[in-house]
C-alpha cells in the first residue's frame, strides 16, 4: 500500500502501480525483475510495502472498460489481448471467471443488478448479448459503434455511432426501432456521437456530438429533439487554431473542430458535466446557457470520463467532479474548480475510471497489465466488502506499516564527521542535502568514504563486537563488590550518581526517624506507618540510572564523557586539578571513582601481605633478640606450640 499526500489528501493505491510511477520499462520486463527480486528488503517491500487488495485485477495486455454491479458484489471489465470479459466476486476479493470475445470491446453496460446480463459494443460493428451461461445473441449495426446506453423504462438501447444517427434496440421487442437524427438543420455537422447520459431522476436524454462542439436533449416521450446546447468554442479553443480535423491529416474550412467526449448527469436532474476534445470540464445547469464552472485538465488532452461524487461522503461533501484524460485523474469541488481536492498521475494511459458509489475507492482501466485500485479516505468511506481497508490505513497514518521512509537510503553526518570523511568539498553540490546541523549523504558514497578514511575499520569493528563478547564472559567469572554500579561506559559518573542517590535516602530516613521519635503511642505507630509508606514510593521512583531514557548514556561508546577535554575541565575544576597533579586515572585506565573488583582488591591484600613479611624479615636478621620474640609471637598467634624453650641468659 503506497500512500500519495497530495494537498494533505492521502490516496493508497491497493491495486496497481501507485500514482506517479511511471516507468519507461515494459511491465513484462517489470514483472520479470520482480519475480527475480531477492533479499530481505525486497522481500519486505513486496510482502509488507503493498498490497492487493482484490487478487487477478489485470489483463494480459491492456483493459478497456470497468464498472462495478448495482448490488455492489461483483466488478466486470474487459481488455485484450485476447479480448475477454472478466468478473470478480468482491466477497470473495478474487477472480470469478473470464469469457473470451472473438473481437475488441469498445463499451458494455450491464442491464441487471448482478453479473447475469450485459450488453457489450464490439468494435466491428456488432451488438452482443450476454447471460449467466454465457454468449447468448449477436446483432449488427450500419457503423461502427462508439457509445452505449441502456433506458430502463422503455427497453432501449441506444448505440451512438460514427454519423449522425443513434440507433435504437428494444430488447424486449427484439428488434430496431426507428434511429434518431442529429443536427437538426444542419445533419451534416455531426461527425459522430461519442457520449450519451440517461439522467436517472426524469430520464432526458443527451448526447454529446463530435464535429461542432455541441449536445443535444431528446424527450423519450416523444423520441423528438428538446434543444441543443452549444459549448463556448472561443474560451476552449486554443488561440491561433484553424481548421477542423474530420480524417488524421485533413483540415477542414468550417472553423476548428470541437468535440464532445463525456457526458454525466446529476441525480438532482439539473446539472449536466460535459467534457470536451480540448481538455476541459464544463457543468452546467440546464436552465442556463452559460457554465457556471469550468475545469482545464493541463494536458489539451480529451477527457476520457467525468462523475459525480455523490454520498457516503465523509469530509469531501456532495459537490466533487472527478475528471478525467489519459494522463491524469482529478478530483475537485464545483464550486470551487481552481483549486484540486486530489490529483492523480496514472503510471499508463487510462482508458476509464469509475467511481465505487457512496465510497472513497476508484478503478481505473488502463494500457499497463495491471488495472488500479485508490482508496481516498476524505474522499468517503470503505466499502462493505473491503471494510478493513480503513483500520489499515489509520494505522499508516500513525506512522506503522511497511512504506519505506523518505531517507531510508540516506546516513546523517555532521559537519565534523564529514571533514574526517573528507566529503566537505561536497558541501553545495547535490551529492550532500542540508538538514539541521549536518547533512543527508547517499549511504553508498558514506560507506565508500568511510572505508577510504579508515580501511582498518572492519578489524577495528571486529576487534570491538570481539571485546564486548569476552567482556560479557569475564562477568559471569569475576565478583565484584555489591555496592558498584554495573555500566558499560562513564562509570564513574554512574557511582557518583549511585553515591547521591545513596545519600538521599539516607537523609530521608534521618528524617522518618526524627519525626517518628517525636510523638508517642498511637500517633508514633501512625508516623511510622506513613513513613514506611512513602519510603516504598520513593523506592519505586526510578532514579537517572533506572530511567530508560538514560540508558544509552550508560551503554552506548558515543555518550562516553573525555575527562581529557577542555569541557570537562571547565564543568569540573577540582577533577582537573587532581588530575594534573598525578591522581587521576592510573595507566590501565581506571577512572575517577572507579571501584574495583573483588579479584583487584585480593591481587593488592596479597601485595601488601608479602611486602610486610619481607619488611619484618629483614628486622629481624638486624636484631637477633627481637626475631625470637617476633618469631615466638608469630607461633603463638598461629596457634602452634614452640617445640624449643626458651634460652636463659645469666648476667
Amino acid at each position: 500500500m503506497v500512500a500519495v499526500d497530495a494537498h494533505s489528501v492521502k490516496v493508497y493505491t491497493v491495486n496497481g502501480a501507485p500514482a506517479g510511477s511511471s516507468s519507461s520499462l515494459p511491465d513484462w520486463l517489470v514483472r520479470k525483475r520482480a519475480a527475480k527480486a531477492k533479499g530481505k528488503r525486497a522481500v519486505r517491500e513486496r510482502v509488507e510495502g503493498t498490497i492487493e487488495l482484490i487478487q487477478h485485477f489485470e489483463f494480459p495486455e491492456a483493459s478497456n472498460r470497468v464498472k462495478s454491479t448495482r448490488d455492489g458484489h461483483h466488478v466486470i471489465a474487459t481488455g485484450t489481448y485476447k479480448p475477454q470479459m472478466r468478473v470478480w466476486d468482491l466477497d470473495q476479493l478474487a477472480l470469478k471467471f473470464e469469457r473470451h470475445a472473438d473481437v475488441e470491446n469498445v463499451d458494455f453496460i450491464i442491464l441487471s443488478d448482478d453479473w447475469t446480463k450485459t450488453l457489450h459494443l464490439q468494435a466491428d460493428r456488432t451488438i452482443e448479448l450476454h447471460t449467466q451461461g454465457g454468449f447468448h445473441y449477436r446483432a449488427r449495426i450500419p457503423r461502427f459503434g462508439r457509445s452505449l446506453a441502456y433506458h430502463f423504462p422503455s427497453c432501449d438501447a441506444l448505440l451512438g455511432a460514427s454519423g449522425n444517427e443513434v440507433y435504437r434496440l428494444n430488447l424486449e421487442q427484439g428488434r430496431y426501432l426507428n434511429p434518431l437524427v442529429l443536427g437538426g438543420d444542419d445533419p451534416g455537422a455531426v461527425a459522430g456521437v461519442n457520449a450519451i447520459d440517461i439522467n436517472s431522476a426524469h430520464g432526458l436524454w443527451a448526447f454529446g456530438v463530435d464535429g461542432n462542439g455541441t449536445v443535444e436533449f431528446w424527450d423519450p416521450r416523444s423520441r423528438s429533439s428538446l434543444g441543443v446546447l452549444a459549448l463556448p468554442r472561443s474560451r476552449l479553443m486554443p488561440v491561433g487554431m484553424v481548421g477542423r480535423s474530420v480524417l488524421p491529416g485533413v483540415e477542414g474550412d468550417d472553423g476548428p473542430g470541437l468535440s464532445v467526449t463525456a457526458l454525466a448527469s446529476r441525480s438532482d436532474g439539473l446539472s449536466y458535466a460535459v467534457g470536451t476534445s480540448t481538455g476541459h470540464t464544463l457543468l452546467y445547469d440546464i436552465r442556463s446557457r452559460r457554465p457556471f464552472a469550468v475545469k482545464d485538465q493541463g494536458y489539451g488532452l480529451p477527457v476520457k470520463n467525468v462523475s459525480w461524487i455523490e454520498g457516503g461522503a465523509k469530509m469531501a461533501g456532495d459537490g466533487l467532479v472527478v475528471s478525467a484524460d489519459k494522463k491524469v485523474i482529478k478530483i475537485w469541488d464545483r464550486n470551487d474548480p481552481s483549486e484540486n481536492f486530489a490529483s492523480l498521475t496514472a503510471a499508463t494511459d487510462l482508458n476509464d475510471v469509475h467511481h465505487i458509489p457512496g465510497s472513497g475507492l476508484l478503478m481505473t482501466a488502463n494500457e499497463g497489465i495491471q488495472m488500479t485500485t485508490h482508496y481516498i479516505p476524505q474522499l468517503g468511506p470503505a466499502p462493505k466488502w473491503c471494510s478493513f481497508l480503513e483500520n489499515l490505513t489509520e494505522e499508516l497514518e500513525d506512522g506503522g506499516g511497511g512504506a519505506r521512509a523518505v531517507y531510508e537510503d540516506y546516513k546523517f553526518v555532521s559537519r565534523a564527521e564529514l571533514a574526517t570523511l573528507g566529503l566537505d568539498n561536497l558541501v553545495g553540490t547535490p551529492a550532500l542535502k542540508p538538514y539541521m546541523h549536518g547533512y543527508f549523504v547517499s549511504l553508498k558514497l558514506y560507506d565508500a568514504a568511510r572505508v577510504i578514511a579508515n580501511p582498518y575499520v572492519y578489524e577495528e569493528h571486529r576487534a570491538k563486537v570481539v571485546q564486548e563478547k569476552l567482556d560479557k564472559l569475564a562477568e559471569g567469572r569475576i565478583r565484584a563488590r555489591k555496592d558498584q554500579v554495573k555500566v558499560k561506559v562513564n562509570q564513574g559518573l554512574a557511582e557518583k550518581l549511585a553515591r547521591e542517590e545513596e545519600r538521599a535516602r539516607r537523609r530521608e530516613e534521618r528524617k522518618r526517624k526524627h519525626a517518628a521519635a517525636g510523638d508517642e503511642g498511637a500517633d508514633a505507630m501512625d508516623v511510622d506507618v506513613d513513613a514506611d509508606a512513602e519510603e516504598k514510593e520513593e523506592s519505586g521512583k526510578p532514579g537517572v540510572l533506572g530511567d530508560a531514557r538514560f540508558a544509552a548514556l550508560f551503554e552506548d561508546p558515543e555518550f562516553e564523557v573525555d575527562e581529557a577535554s577542555r569541557e570537562f575541565a571547565l564543568l569540573n575544576p577540582s577533577a582537573a586539578a587532581q588530575r594534573r597533579a598525578g591522581r587521576g586515572p592510573d595507566a590501565e585506565g581506571h577512572g575517577w571513582g572507579r571501584g574495583k573488583t573483588a579479584v583487584e582488591e585480593e591481587e593488592e591484600e596479597s601485595a601488601k601481605g608479602s611486602s610486610s613479611d619481607e619488611d619484618s624479615s629483614s628486622e629481624s636478621e638486624g636484631k637477633p633478640g627481637e626475631g625470637v620474640d617476633s618469631s615466638e609471637d608469630s607461633s603463638e598467634a598461629n596457634g602452634a606450640p614452640n617445640p624449643l624453650p626458651p634460652i636463659r641468659r645469666d648476667h
